[in-house]
């Protein structure tokens, strides 16, 4: 039995159904009902009894979950919800896998890697450094297996939690201008949602990963801002207008909306070049990332349907 807590999100259903090709049982695992090709079980991941009833029996156990991009209840939910996962996962002998983010990394001169140094610069980065140190303490020091495995930001058909989808692509689909964070000609990677699934797969049932942080597979290509909205532009055969936000802008936009002030901090990922590598998944394990024209394509053609 294969766990994933957070079945509900942009990851979940993509890993279930690799999962499923493997011939593994899956179980599904959220706040509310989400029925699909899974045992569906209700939890709330910041209650302990209820971490350790979703966990009961699996081998392996997948954390996706997101949390509103709030930084009060990020302070308050990622601590709890990692020693949850930890001491459960400990209990019942299953592998821990946790999908994260770059935040820890803060502001980096050249591309982010596994090693680079956790440096965080803004107050959600604080927040997720501590978090992923505790668990990678509990792999090295507390009989704990699993690793981490790190995206950067995510774009792909039906992935509605995605600042490219909704920035760019729905916004072309809708007939309007695209909005461009910080400057267009930054470079700004982005891993395709379609891609994550096998990856996790792949940690989850390979005793290499166990003990380590792996960037999932994202296409090196250096496409800046203006790049994106042009791809975008040429699926849905119109013109590639759009318009930047400045920091200045988003916090004027944040007066009147909390989700733009509380992206205000991490404009810094629009306002530089935002490269991730993953090369050594690439290395070690095979699998090759969608190149972004064809994962564009692929995303542009969803928003068609």
């Amino acid at each position: 039995m294969h766990t994933i807590l957070g079945i509900n999100g942009a990851t979940g259903p993509g890993l279930a159904a690799e999962l499923r090709k493997r011939n593994i049982q899956v179980r599904g695992v959220s706040r509310k009902p989400f029925p699909g090709d899974w045992e569906h079980r209700q939890a709330d991941v910041t209650n302990m009894a209820e971490v350790m009833d979703a966990v009961d029996g699996s081998e392996v156990v997948y954390l996706l979950v997101g949390l509103e991009y709030n930084i009060d209840i990020w302070r308050r939910d990622w601590p709890v919800i990692m020693e949850n996962c930890i001491e459960a996962c400990r209990a019942t002998g299953a592998k821990l896998v946790f999908l994260d983010n770059v935040y820890s990394y803060g502001l980096v001169d050249g591309p982010m890697t596994e090693e680079t140094p956790l440096r965080p610069n803004s107050k959600k980065g604080k927040v997720r450094k501590p978090v992923a140190e505790r668990l990678l303490d509990a792999f090295k020091n507390h009989g704990l297996r699993g690793c981490i495995a790190r995206a950067a930001d995510f774009y792909g058909p039906e992935c509605n939690t995605s600042v490219l989808n909704s920035t760019v692509i729905d916004r072309f689909s809708k007939g309007s201008s695209a909005f461009v964070l910080g400057r267009a000609d930054k470079i700004h990677t982005y891993t395709y949602t379609p891609d994550i699934g096998p990856a996790l797969a792949i940690l989850g049932t390979d005793s290499r990963a166990d003990g380590q942080v792996w960037h999932l597979p994202t296409s090196a290509e250096h496409w800046t801002g203006e790049d994106w909205v042009k791809a975008a532009a040429e699926e849905f055969g119109v013109k590639p207008k759009f318009q930047t936000t400045s920091t200045f802008m988003l916090r004027i936009m944040g007066l009147f909306s909390r989700l733009f002030r509380e992206m205000v901090e991490m404009n810094y990922q629009y306002t530089h070049d935002y490269i991730f590598s993953s090369e050594k998944f690439e290395r070690v394990f095979g699998l090759k990332p969608t190149p972004n024209r064809q994962g564009v394509k692929e995303t542009v053609k969803s928003y068609k349907k």
